[in-house]
């Protein structure tokens, strides 16, 4: 099996000197190549990379395309059996990471997509390199879920609430998505469904992505045995309005692209109300962007919904059947094991 690493740049020269060299150091595995791809960066980039990672293929887009796009244009230009998904802010100290991730997925045709589990790059605010963290990482810990109402949360995270890492989700489970920090795809499945959706720019591209590939079939895991460090928020922080507007637009558009009709209106009643709670929450903090962000992220839903046909979709409804939301803040289970799935 063919591996390309596929990392997507945007002026983020520093973040490259910081990371890249463990990512290839630990890469050096048989048909496995470590590709950069610049989505327009303004700063130094270009000329870094190429002076300091000579070893490093380089994409270079004539503009910043956003996450999603960004990377659908720079994947049509990589031949591989298998892409890996890689932010630029994730540091690997284990130096055979690929080795669990290759052997499972050659050994399990019927796998279309993986992750390794995500730890957290520092326990605080303070980088300390001498210590390592067992903390999961908010942006897709050890494999993703999404409830019944649409809400994703992971084993290791759910909303605020991380958990350290005792080995207690070593096991390998199907998922309904797995983390686009760290994201394992077959280029074959990937393309089948059209890459990620560029409308998206960034945020829940790929849990979209990877529900539509299981609608096709696939299967979705993680693999524990394969681990990866992430920063996060390296691009737009928690609580940025920016980010907020993204996640729940998006949100509801990946609703709309992969709900069965039955499920799709009930679904959307209650978002709206809960989405209005959230706003209201906002306004009553005192964080009048955000609460914007939730009212224009609605209004984008409707206004751009009609560029998406309903598709037929005939597959069962495989989302959670709980309420995270229910389960968390009513009845106190903060915890993914918690869970009465």
């Amino acid at each position: 099996m063919t591996l390309s690493i596929v990392i997507l740049n945007w002026n983020g020269a520093d973040m490259m000197r910081r990371y890249l060299p463990s990512v290839i150091r630990c890469s050096q595995h048989d048909g496995v190549e470590v590709v950069v791809a610049d989505n327009g960066s303004t700063d130094q980039s270009l000329t870094m990379l190429r002076q300091e990672f000579p070893q490093v293929r380089v994409i270079a887009l004539d503009q910043n395309y956003g996450f999603a796009e960004g990377y659908n244009r720079a994947l049509r230009q990589v031949e591989a059996d298998c892409y890996m998904l890689l932010n630029s802010d994730v540091e690997i100290r284990q130096a055979d990471w690929l080795t669990p991730i290759i052997n499972y997925m050659d050994a399990h045709p019927e796998v279309c997509a993986c992750q390794p589990k995500l730890l957290k790059l520092y326990d605080s605010d303070t980088p300390a390199a001498d210590t390592p963290s067992d903390l999961f990482e908010y942006a897709g810990a050890a494999g993703g879920y999404i409830d019944r109402f649409g809400y994703p949360f992971c084993r290791g995270r759910i909303f605020d609430t991380v958990e350290h890492d005792h080995g207690q989700y070593d096991d390998i489970v199907p998922l309904h998505w797995a983390t686009g920090a760290a994201l394992v795809v077959r280029s074959a499945d990937y393309w089948a469904v059209g890459g990620l959706d560029g409308t998206f720019f960034a945020h829940m591209e790929e849990i979209d992505l990877c529900w539509r590939m299981r609608r096709r079939g696939g299967t979705i895991v993680c693999i524990p045995q394969s681990t990866a460090y992430h920063l996060g928020g390296a691009t737009l922080s928690q609580g940025n309005p920016r980010k907020t507007f993204l996640n729940f637009r998006n949100n509801l558009l990946m609703l709309h692209k992969n709900l069965p009709q039955r499920r799709l209106l009930p679904v959307l009643l209650v978002r709206h109300l809960l989405d209005t709670v959230a706003a209201l929450r906002f306004l009553l903090t005192g964080d009048a962007a955000n609460a914007a962000a939730v009212v224009r992220a609605t209004r984008e839903y409707y206004r751009i919904r009609r560029h998406y046909p309903r598709p037929s979709v005939t597959t069962p409804d495989t989302l959670c059947p709980c309420s995270i939301l229910w389960q968390y803040y009513v009845r106190g289970r903060k915890h993914y094991s918690e869970l009465k799935q």
